[in-house]
């Protein structure tokens, strides 16, 4: 928590003129009481309703009292999502926070909203194609290269790195924050483990990644399996669940991203090696806080760029820390994204015992 809260202070004394030459234009002349659009892009990541969606909110009313916040969940549904943008532009809204379901293909829609003036935060999700007001995520090729690297030095502890060959789970086509962790995750492996099977899985359906596991154990065998990157959490739900059904004593390695509770459950348990770590108070908040000074018709200045092929977004890129069961207690814990009591439910209490959470 300690490492983002730095990151944002600095962000506050960087100057970027290229802040100015990506956006939508000069924003409206601005509102005292903005009115806030939230867009996520679904729900079987327990992320984004259980935090993302609350820490916004929270945020925006403890900033702007009256301002309203109008919400929307695509359910994964980009055609859903587009409805949603346009019924936000309808509903009056003077800043739109998004996280596309399919970034490459909301161009039109941010277009919609830069001859309205209105200003747009890309959230979590780099969208291409277009300018806009800002980027807020996480820098996620070194997500993906840090839980390559997880995942490598647990198959050097095993001793199994070259007696078996590994599975990628990677996370949906349509979002580039996957092709992200991807490339990360392959700069930590290519070269040092065989990779046998790499799927990108749609909509990160945990039933889907299950199926791909399966269809890995038929072709591989199961006793050459040595290793798996899942690239997030919920989709680790679904390999362990064929990991399970093939038979396995020992459960291989296993990456996963988004710290959920029932993955920190496993990583105590020994079924997850373990998660990434994003702090999404961090991310959140920061988003809500650029989104009520651009309804007020401010412009705070970003403390990077990223490059989205078509302009350089000024970009406030958070930091993502790995997750294993030594540093369980002193991040997750410490940091309050959940407690002890959240964590420890009667079939983990006695892994808690062993990790020092009871």
């Amino acid at each position: 928590m300690r490492r983002i809260l730095l990151i944002t202070a600095a962000a506050a004394a960087f100057v970027l003129a290229a802040g100015c030459s990506s956006g939508s234009g000069e924003p409206k002349s601005g509102d005292d009481n903005p009115t806030i659009a939230l867009l996520l892009p679904e729900s079987k990541t327990t992320r984004y309703e259980a935090f993302d969606r609350p820490l916004f909110e929270a945020k925006t009313k403890q900033l702007c009292a009256n301002c309203r916040v109008l919400y929307f969940n695509a359910d994964q549904d980009a055609a859903k999502q587009q409805s949603q943008f346009e019924s936000a532009l309808t509903q009056g809204a003077d800043v739109i926070v998004l996280d596309a379901v399919n970034a490459d293909a909301v161009a039109p829609q941010i277009n919609q909203a830069k001859q309205k003036k209105i200003p747009v935060i890309a959230y979590d999700r780099l969208i291409s194609g277009i300018g806009y007001e800002y980027y807020v995520s996480f820098d996620n090729v070194k997500v993906g290269k840090v839980q390559g690297e997880a995942l490598l030095a647990e198959l050097t502890k095993r001793g199994t790195v070259d007696k078996g060959q590994v599975v990628m789970i990677n996370g949906a086509p349509t979002d580039p924050s996957a092709g992200d962790y991807k490339t990360g995750a392959h700069q930590a492996l290519d070269g040092k483990v065989k990779v046998a099977r790499e799927f990108d899985t749609p909509d990160w359906s945990p039933d889907k990644a299950q199926q791909e596991m399966e269809q890995s154990i038929t072709a591989l065998g199961k006793d050459s399996i040595v290793g798996v990157y899942s690239a997030n959490d919920g989709m680790a739900s679904g390999i362990i669940a064929a990991l399970k059904r093939a038979g396995y004593a020992s459960l291989p390695p296993l990456t996963g991203q988004d710290g959920e509770l029932t993955a920190v459950q496993r990583i105590l348990t020994g079924e997850q090696t373990m998660t990434i770590y994003l702090n999404y108070r961090a991310q959140a908040e920061q988003a809500a806080e650029l989104a009520v000074a651009l309804g007020k018709g401010e412009k705070p200045p970003a403390p990077a760029t990223t490059d989205n092929g078509s302009a350089k977004i000024p970009s406030f890129l958070l930091d993502a820390i790995p997750v294993n069961r030594d540093n369980l207690k002193d991040t997750i814990v410490k940091d309050g994204l959940y407690t002890a009591a959240e964590i420890c439910t009667p079939d983990v209490v006695a892994a808690c015992r062993t990790a020092g959470l009871e």
